[in-house]
């Protein structure tokens, strides 16, 4: 890994590290950290979300939180949030070299719309060229944890919105969603067992940034 003198360096390439689970993984529990320790290695860190990142995001994510919706205008929302979100925010950091840290991106449509709600995979797929035109991230962290487990997280952490009061059947398919992401583009996926304790979780974190960058001279 780089040293403190790498931040600002002209032939630094931007590389997009995703964050993905079911709601109650613990992914959000450590793209702080994360962000933290690649500044500590000299690296410049945009922190952003999906559905979110941009103005016109938020505002289309208060609605998919909150508004009640079938699965085909909640999808088209989440790919017209993606779609700025990229243009505004992903894209630009990542020319001026950044590591963009996104919290959740689309393998979590493909879950929570396509294995949720059972919404046709292909039509996402098309969706996903349209918006994305090829970009994917370059690390996908994939936080898998038994969707009890979860549950049992969310119910002790917060109020849940309209996504966290589905029952456990669709955190099932969400999560079966994940899974055949995976299996589709296993070279980006990194799965992390999300059911141990945060400090082994941290440590699994760590050890998947640091192979990737070792595999693949990012820095």
């Amino acid at each position: 890994m780089p040293g403190a003198g790498v931040q600002g360096r002209a032939d630094v390439t931007g590389r997009f590290i995703s964050f993905e689970g079911i709601d109650g993984a613990g992914k959000s529990t450590h793209i702080e950290p994360l962000a933290e320790w690649l500044r500590s290695h000299g690296r410049t860190v945009r922190l952003t979300r999906e559905p979110g990142g941009t103005d016109l995001a938020e505002s289309l994510r208060a609605l998919l939180l909150a508004q009640p919706m079938d699965a085909l205008t909640e999808t088209l929302l989440v790919f017209a949030a993606r779609r700025d979100h990229l243009q505004r925010c992903i894209l630009p950091a990542l020319a001026d070299g950044a590591v963009v840290l996104c919290d959740r991106f689309t393998d979590a449509t493909f879950a929570y719309q396509g294995g949720g709600r059972g919404f046709d995979p292909t039509v996402l797929g098309q969706l996903e060229a349209w918006v994305q035109q090829g970009r994917q991230p370059d690390l996908t962290l994939w936080f898998d944890v038994a969707p009890d487990v979860a549950a049992a997280r969310r119910a002790a952490a917060r109020a849940p919105d309209r996504f966290e009061r589905e029952d456990l059947g669709f955190f099932e398919r969400v999560r079966a969603g994940y899974a055949e992401r995976r299996d589709a583009q296993p070279q980006r996926f990194a799965v992390l067992d999300a059911g141990q304790p945060p400090e082994r979780v941290w440590q699994a974190v760590l050890h998947a940034v640091q192979t990737k960058a070792e595999a693949e001279a990012w820095w």
